[in-house]
């Protein structure tokens, strides 16, 4: 699944794209999941933010269209005059033809992704973006509000960071990196203080990395210009079995709450 970093790549390459640009027509896919794309015609495109996993197109009228990518969702800008031919992908769910003679593309293989269209910040009906916790680039947001907001919870520290509420954007690979970085094992269910604060800052370091290298690329993720590389440069996620790479200790993975966890037994001990 696009986390922050594939997200944001997403909207600094696609937002000069569309900016000040009037959407012509539009067309969908039947599910109820993508039918709100057609909502959107004769709107202009303001501007283009993210709120952790989400896009959040501006348009005028009060309104914005949300945009989640689920597990498999691209979006990719073609020329309007071979746009036809690209949509007639059958994993195409959505386009938009602009005014610019360009075609916006939304491809989703899984058909996990959804669009909504609401009034302005009116996120009600979308329960995961109402109650997402703060971003993680936020500059209020500090080691001593992550760790306050961990001593509440009783799951493990590894299923906090993917519920969203703890902090906004991370999902399964960047909290494996952030937890080998900071030396904390994914499997605790509290941290003490200066835990937080090095989670805090190793999870900021990661996901800027990755946003530099594009994201990361494993196998369904691409952003406008391709493939990341952040796939390249990953110091845990996906090397089970491996020697770690600060110790040389054999990798180990296990599943917690639903999800593969990778981490190393001597660098994160409990």
């Amino acid at each position: 699944m696009p986390e922050l970093p594939e997200v944001e790549t997403i909207r600094t390459q696609l937002e000069p794209k569309i900016i000040d640009r009037r959407v012509i027509s539009a067309d969908s896919h039947e599910s109820l999941k993508f039918l709100a794309a057609r909502q959107i015609v004769g709107r202009h495109f303001l501007g283009l933010r993210r709120r952790g996993k989400y896009l959040i197109a501006e348009l005028d009228g009060s309104t914005e269209m949300v945009v989640h990518l689920g597990m498999t969702g691209q979006l990719s800008v073609v020329p309007t005059a071979i746009s036809d031919g690209v949509s007639s992908d059958n994993y195409v769910r959505a386009c938009w033809h602009l005014d610019d003679q360009k075609t916006v593309l939304y491809r989703d293989v899984r058909r996990f992704g959804k669009l909504a269209v609401v009034g302005n910040g009116d996120y009600s009906a979308i329960p995961t973006l109402r109650d997402m916790g703060p971003e993680p680039f936020d500059p209020s947001f500090t080691g001593d509000a992550l760790w306050g907001n961990t001593k509440s919870r009783k799951q493990r520290i590894k299923t906090q960071l993917l519920g969203q509420r703890l902090v906004a954007g991370v999902g399964n690979i960047y909290a494996d990196e952030a937890l080998f970085r900071a030396g904390i094992n994914p499997a605790v269910r509290s941290i003490t203080r200066k835990q937080a604060h090095r989670l805090l800052e190793q999870l900021r370091e990661v996901l800027l990395e990755a946003i530099h290298r594009g994201g990361t690329t494993l196998r369904d993720y691409r952003n406008l210009q391709g493939e990341g590389s952040n796939q390249h440069y990953l110091l845990c996620y996906g090397r089970s079995g491996q020697p770690c790479l600060l110790c040389g200790t054999i990798l180990r993975s296990r599943v917690i709450d639903a999800r593969t966890t990778t981490w190393c037994p001597d660098c994160q001990r409990r």
